[in-house]
């Protein structure tokens, strides 16, 4: 959509979504090297492109449409066909009578609009929207997979795992596509893993969506034997062990998005069971703030790492993010003037500039082995996935002393827990407290779905329970120093004026009432007053008890302060913390 740089400039004035003096430099750019203006503001970060076609489109009286959160149905939807769609980034959202109202990108390509009129018979009449609207539309053509599947296996299934070989049968179109919708239902759920277990009379399917397990499907018990052969021969693992547990990966790319799977297929008593853990390959690289952290906890971390030399423990069950904090820490470290070298078990994410080392106990290559050849690699910064034995946690401490930044990780429940835990695997308390810079704890909460949530208020019964569990005054004061409250409500200590929310469920949802998950942390300092306590042998409750008066946040208080912002809710904060 182009317009011209004058008329551009005087509605985007009147706008008032950027200043004047932005407008003046931006204007004078595009005029001196003979560009389009908007082309310049949105390079510029002035405005998003998002805004630029909303402006475009006002300037030019074509209708603006917001479309990120409809449902549109789906015998609307699939008047446009799915591969002309996706191409042209084109979406069919309402009909009345011979009119149809499409959502575009980019409503100049009158091609498009003219070989969609000529398709459908119809009157088109093109309406811009966001490119989130457009790709909300485009997923909403693969909601079908499922029922779909279904056609699959009913059409398939007989014969499917009848040959004597299992590579043939691994190879025929049913299998492949059997699995191949199995996977492209994953991605599309944001599932993080895929249970195939295998049952005596049939084949259960189970997605793992925002930290809980969901069936997705049983299917008939004729379809495994293809099925585990299909998933082998995609790993490059032997068709024909089947009483050893086996581990693998590959990788497909789909719509521009590639996934990589790690594979584990382990011997039961009604087969071979199939785990796939998804990792999305093409997404953007994470931020500390976008994890959840955030304040003095983000401070803190942010000051560690800076730091030349020291450890920096992330810790946990498992499951609760761990990894995915080691590796945005690694990607803000990641710059040429430093050597990082990693040895994990399994290597999660392949990360360029950084050398990965995967561990193999097999052929002797422990974590500790590894750690011990690291060091001889002129590292600055390592990192160590999991401190799992003696001998790893005493080279991890050695480098921390000899002026390297280690990065790791232990299972332990929460931030103080992890000095007694060190001490138990036999490090010495004034080596812990002389290297260890901060200890971070954390857990996954799932999200609030923010079209089906329901506000409510805090009832005395509630708030008398919670008061066992924290200092409600003291929340109060943070929430309102941070402005997620006003101020007022924080003096007067009055919760009824808070909105907290509840889990409903709906279409957008699947019913759940949650839609993607965030971290509730706990971030712990090893200051001088600390580090005399842990040289003196000091438990995990004076150590977490000094912490809290230095002001370091327990989770369950990063939690409350989420709730209090709508992010989630109580009864998620505890189920994650509580159980």
């Amino acid at each position: 959509m182009r317009v011209d740089n004058e008329r551009l400039k005087s509605f985007a004035l009147d706008s008032g979504i950027m200043s004047e003096e932005q407008l003046n430099q931006a204007s004078e750019e595009a005029e001196s090297e003979g560009k389009n203006l908007g082309d310049v503001l949105v390079k510029k970060k002035i405005i998003t492109s998002d805004q630029m076609r909303q402006l475009v489109s006002y300037i030019l009286g074509i209708p603006f449409v917001n479309i990120e959160k409809e449902i549109i149905p789906k015998e609307i939807l699939q008047i446009i066909p799915e591969a002309i769609a996706k191409k042209y980034k084109v979406v069919a959202f309402k009909k009345t009578g011979t009119e149809l109202k499409v959502a575009m990108l980019n409503p100049d390509d009158i091609q498009t609009v003219d070989f969609i009129r000529k398709k459908t018979g119809l009157k088109v009449s093109p309406c811009v929207t966001t490119e989130l609207g457009i790709e909300n539309a485009l997923k909403q053509y693969e909601q079908s997979l499922k029922a779909e599947f279904g056609d699959i296996i009913e059409k398939n299934a007989p014969g499917v795992s009848q040959d004597d070989s299992l590579e043939k049968v691994a190879q025929e179109l049913p299998v492949i596509r059997i699995v191949e919708a199995l996977l492209k239902h994953a991605i599309l759920q944001d599932a993080s893993d895929i249970h195939i277990e295998p049952d005596e009379k049939e084949v259960r399917v189970r997605y793992r969506i925002d930290g809980m397990l969901h069936d997705a499907m049983n299917l008939p018990r004729t379809v495994l034997a293809g099925i585990v052969a299909r998933i082998k021969i995609l790993s490059n693992l032997k068709l024909d062990e089947h009483r050893l547990p086996q581990d693998g990966r590959f990788k497909i790319e789909q719509d521009g998005r590639r996934t990589a799977f790690r594979v584990s297929i382990l011997p039961v008593y009604s087969g071979e069971k199939i785990v796939m853990r998804l990792l999305d390959e093409s997404s953007k690289g994470l931020t500390l703030e976008a994890m959840g952290l955030w304040g003095a906890a983000l401070e803190k971390i942010h000051q560690a790492i800076q730091k030349p030399n020291g450890m920096i423990l992330v810790t946990g069950p498992t499951g609760s993010g761990k990894t995915t904090t080691l590796y945005t820490i690694m990607d803000i470290l990641n710059t040429p003037k430093v050597n990082i070298s990693t040895v994990e078990d399994p290597i999660e994410y392949k990360m360029s500039r950084i050398n990965q080392t995967q561990v193999n106990p097999q052929i002797g290559l422990t974590f500790s082995q590894g750690l011990r050849a690291l060091l001889r690699q002129d590292p600055d910064i390592i990192m160590v996935g999991e401190i799992r034995d003696k001998e790893t946690m005493e080279i991890a401490v050695h480098a921390a002393m000899t002026g390297h930044l280690v990065l790791s990780t232990l299972h332990t429940n929460d931030a103080p827990g992890t000095i007694p835990r060190l001490i138990d695997m036999g490090a010495e308390p004034f080596l812990i407290a002389s290297t260890v810079n901060v200890v971070m704890g954390q857990r996954l909460v799932r999200k609030l779905c923010s079209d089906c949530r329901q506000s409510y208020k805090l009832d005395k019964a509630l708030l008398d329970s919670l008061s066992k569990e924290i200092d409600l005054d003291q929340l109060l004061d943070i929430a309102a120093k941070s402005n997620f409250i006003d101020k007022e409500v924080a003096v007067s200590r009055d919760w009824s004026k808070i909105d907290f929310f509840h889990s409903v469920g709906c279409e957008r949802c699947s019913q759940e009432g949650y839609k993607g998950r965030v971290g509730i942390y706990e971030v712990m300092e090893v200051d001088e007053e600390l580090a005399k306590m842990i040289s003196a042998r000091a438990d995990s409750n004076e150590i977490g008890k000094k912490a809290k008066e230095k002001g370091m946040m327990n989770m369950f208080e990063d939690g409350m302060i989420k709730a209090i912002q709508g992010v989630t809710s109580i009864e998620e904060i505890l189920r994650v913390t509580k159980n």
